[in-house]
Formats: C-alpha cells, sequence, structure tokens
C-alpha cells in the first residue's frame, strides 16, 4: 500500500511493517559497510557549524517522505566518529550490538513505565534478573543484593555517592570528607560537589608507580582527617581507569574501608564484565567486599550507549537513600517482591532499561560475552608486546585489562629531554589518526604526555589491532 506522504500519528499494522522494513533495510546497508567505515568522518569543529547546517532546520506544519528523512538521518549519523566499527581504540570505546538495539526498538514501542513495579511486573522482573545477576554473578556481591539500570557511569557513581552520604553521614553533611585517587575517573568528585560535599573535603590520594591508589598514604590521610575533626564517609576505588586500565588493591582497600567504617565504593565501569572471565575474575578479586559497584553494560557487555548499572550491597540503602513519593501515587499498588526503580535512583519516570540486557544475553548466551572479552584481553597484550618492541617508544605500564598506554621515549633523563619527549608524543596522535583509518587518543598521566590505545569494542579484532599497530610505527618513523 506504500508509506502515506502525511502520515497519522496512529499508524495501522500495514505501515508499522513497511515503516519498520523500510529502516531496518538502511540499517543492514549500514552494518554491512561498517567494517570499511574509516575511524572518524567528524569534522574539525572549527568547521562544525558550517557542515550540520543542512540538519538544522525547524521541523515543518506538514509531514515529509520517510525516505528523503532516512536520507538525513544517515549522512547526519556518517558525519562522526565510527563507534559501531572496529578501529575506535579512543577513550573507552562504546559497544552498540544489533541485538540490544532491537530489544530497544520492542521496548520503545509497547512504551511502559519503568519507574514503578505496577506498572509493568513482568518487565520490571525481567530487568531485575539482570540486576541480580550483575551483583551477585558478576561482582560477588551476596544474595539479595540488587541495583538499579541508568543512563551510564556518571549517574551510577552519583547515585553511590548519595547513598553512602545518607548511610553514613545523615541529614548532617558539615565536615564529609571522601577519598579518591589521582586516577580515578573525575565522574566521582563530580558526584560529590552534587551531593553537597565540599571540593575541599574531597581528598585525591597519590597513586604508586603502577598507578594504584595507595593503600599507606591513603590510611594516613583518613586517619590525619579524624584527628582534624573532619567526616571521612567513602572510600572510592577503580576497577580499570580511564587512562591505563589499571586496578586499585581492592582487597586491601576493603580492609581499610571496614577498619575506618566507611563505605567502600568500587567504580568498576570499565573493569567490571571483565570479570565473567577468569583472568578477570582474578584480577578484580576484591570488588565482591564493595557495598557499592558502577558497572557500564555500554563498554564490556557490548551494548549502546545509555546503558549503565549501579549494584548494591543492601537495596534498602539504595532505597532510603533516593525515597520521595507524592499524592498523585496514592492508588499505584506495590509489591514486596519486585522494586519500584523510583525509589532506587534520581528519576521517577523512566523507560525499563532491562529488555536492552536482558535479551542480547539470553539470546547469545554469557560464554559469548565471556569469549569476546577473552579477545580484548589477549589483543590488549599483543598490543603490548609490538609496542615494547619499537625503540623509540616507551611503554611503562603492562596492560591490567585492555588499554596500553605509551609515549615517546625521551633521550635522557634530562628535562629538557623529557619536555620534548612529550611534545612529540602530544603531536604524535594527529599522525596516526590523519589518515582516518584509526582513532587514538592522547592523556596526561602524572604529568607527562601518553598515548592511550583501548581495545573494547566488540567488533575490533586481530586485524585492526595490526593495523593501528602499523599506524602507530608510521607515524613515530616520520617524527
Amino acid at each position: 500500500m506504500g508509506i502515506p506522504p502525511h502520515l497519522p500519528l496512529e499508524v495501522s499494522p500495514e505501515e508499522v511493517r513497511e515503516l519498520g522494513a523500510a529502516v531496518v533495510s538502511r540499517l543492514a546497508e549500514f552494518v554491512a559497510e561498517v567494517p570499511r567505515h574509516p575511524a572518524s568522518s567528524a569534522p574539525d569543529m572549527a568547521a562544525v557549524a558550517e557542515l550540520v547546517a543542512p540538519f538544522t532546520a525547524a521541523p515543518p506544519e506538514e509531514g515529509g517522505d520517510l525516505s528523503v528523512l532516512l536520507d538525513r538521518l544517515c549522512r547526519a549519523a556518517d558525519l562522526a566518529m565510527e563507534t559501531a566499527g572496529p578501529r575506535v581504540l579512543a577513550a573507552i570505546p562504546g559497544g552498540g550490538i544489533y541485538t540490544s538495539a532491537l530489544a530497544e526498538f520492542f521496548t520503545r514501542t509497547v512504551n511502559r513505565f519503568g519507574g514503578l513495579a505496577a506498572a509493568a511486573p513482568a518487565l520490571t522482573a525481567m530487568e531485575e534478573s539482570v540486576l541480580r545477576w550483575m551483583a551477585q554473578d558478576v561482582c560477588g556481591l551476596p544474595t539479595g543484593s540488587s541495583g538499579i539500570l541508568t543512563t551510564g557511569g556518571s549517574t551510577a557513581n552519583l547515585s553511590a555517592v548519595v547513598t553512602a552520604r545518607h548511610i553514613r553521614l545523615g541529614e548532617s553533611l558539615e565536615n564529609g570528607t571522601l577519598y579518591v585517587g589521582a586516577q580515578t575517573h573525575h565522574s566521582v568528585a563530580k558526584a560529590a560537589r552534587i551531593a553537597g560535599i565540599r571540593e575541599r573535603n574531597i581528598r585525591v590520594v597519590p597513586t604508586t608507580g603502577r598507578l594504584h591508589l595507595d593503600v599507606a598514604a591513603t590510611a594516613e590521610t583518613i586517619r590525619r582527617d579524624r584527628r582534624d575533626g573532619l567526616r571521612p564517609f567513602l572510600l572510592v576505588a577503580t576497577a580499570g581507569t580511564t587512562d591505563a586500565g589499571t586496578i586499585d588493591p581492592l582487597p586491601a582497600l576493603a580492609d581499610l574501608a571496614e577498619e575506618e567504617n566507611l563505605w567502600f565504593h568500587v567504580d568498576a565501569a570499565y573493569g567490571g564484565f571483565f570479570r565473567l572471565t577468569e583472568r578477570g575474575r582474578r584480577r578484580l578479586a576484591g570488588v565482591e567486599r564493595a557495598d557499592s559497584v558502577t558497572l557500564d553494560p555500554h563498554k564490556t557487555l557490548f551494548l549502546p550507549f545509555g546503558t549503565g548499572a549501579l549494584v548494591v550491597r543492601d537495596p534498602g540503602a539504595l532505597a532510603a537513600a533516593h525515597q520521595g513519593t507524592g499524592s498523585v501515587l496514592q492508588d499505584v499498588g506495590s509489591s514486596d517482591a519486585l522494586p519500584d526503580y523510583a525509589y532506587r535512583g534520581i528519576e521517577l519516570s523512566r523507560e525499563n532499561r532491562g529488555t536492552r540486557v536482558w535479551l542480547p544475553l539470553h539470546l547469545h548466551g554469557v560464554a559469548a560475552f565471556r569469549t569476546a572479552l577473552d579477545e580484548k584481553l589477549d589483543l590488549a597484550e599483543h598490543a603490548y608486546e609490538q609496542l615494547t618492541g619499537m625503540p623509540a617508544l616507551d611503554v611503562p605500564w603492562r596492560p591490567e585489562l585492555s588499554t596500553v598506554t605509551f609515549r615517546i621515549r625521551p633521550r635522557d633523563a634530562s628535562p629538557e629531554a623529557v619536555e620534548k619527549a612529550d611534545e612529540a608524543t602530544r603531536k604524535l596522535p594527529q599522525h596516526i589518526n590523519a589518515s582516518g583509518r584509526v582513532l587514538i587518543y592522547s592523556t596526561v598521566i602524572e604529568g607527562r604526555q601518553a598515548i592511550r590505545m583501548c581495545v573494547v569494542a566488540y567488533a575490533t579484532h586481530r586485524e585492526h589491532v595490526d593495523e593501528a599497530l602499523d599506524e602507530i610505527a608510521a607515524a613515530v618513523a616520520a617524527l
């Protein structure tokens, strides 16, 4: 029958099929082409206004043609970093497996309310099942632990800080003090400020030469603060830092948190799901002792952006910190068997987020994700061995997860030589990324410039890492 030129808001089953087929057809073309796409087609931001101008028009009074609009969408999506592809090794790449997108298409179409269990109890039970799996099977927290799916690690860290603040400080925030490392993700300090903790009471503790949070220095800082009348309440460890993928000494920090009666939060947004592998579970021992853990399924479960999680040892603590209701909800039923996620997080209005996690796990099986994560660990080791074989490079830290960090080796230890090497390191990504085939970012670690290569995308395999290594070798030779 064809899609009518002026499509009504209420579409028929036939129109649903035709609209869906038109979109899926475009997506099939996209998926087929992704392996050949450059890592980035994003323009220099100085020229972005001119390039995006065709996409900024206000909506028309009358509807348009779907084919024309899909053309526009595809052009807009092409003008971007190729985060669905295999050659983005910058930041911590997102996933976006297609089966999760299918689940999200289903969820958005049935449009069930996800804030209160009574609105969709079976979908809530499904969401709770993946949260308990993350908390208990992945993180090793005890039976009864659970949490909430969030929009990402930043909102998960915010809820963790709010919960720790509520449980350890109560209504008085005065002199509340928390402890992070120099490699802790900046979202934790941001969450603390939002939660009302004074910036001067966010203690940044030094790291060791291996970029691990220094346990002895942390203990001394906590005890000194107590003597000075401050109120230590939260210790944050990282299981997979953004800069180098390092893992803080979790068992020792758990001991310290227990001794000092601090809430122990582990930011495992990057590293957490590596616990599905034998190596990851061994390296991430101690996560199971946390009071709360941040996870990012849109990283190492390869799900679409906007999928984070906070799991906690005691869901009651999470609920106590986020409780709040209104008289308009007085007719909504509740059940002791199912949680109301509105009372575990900051949102009342929210979609059911569990489907996008549940369907891929049940469709592919956990073993498929474990195999992919093991491959990423192997690829990082391969990259490390190859990079250490390049005489011009200093590769200071063996990867603990799937990030390899390197820099130009100084000619000698003099300040002038180090500064010159740092300048060369800062320029190197421009040469590596010039062809558009791969994308790698730089960072600053302990005052020194560094380049990081993060192997996380599910579609990244040996040939793509070798391609990136070739680009790195050529860029180093051209300096």
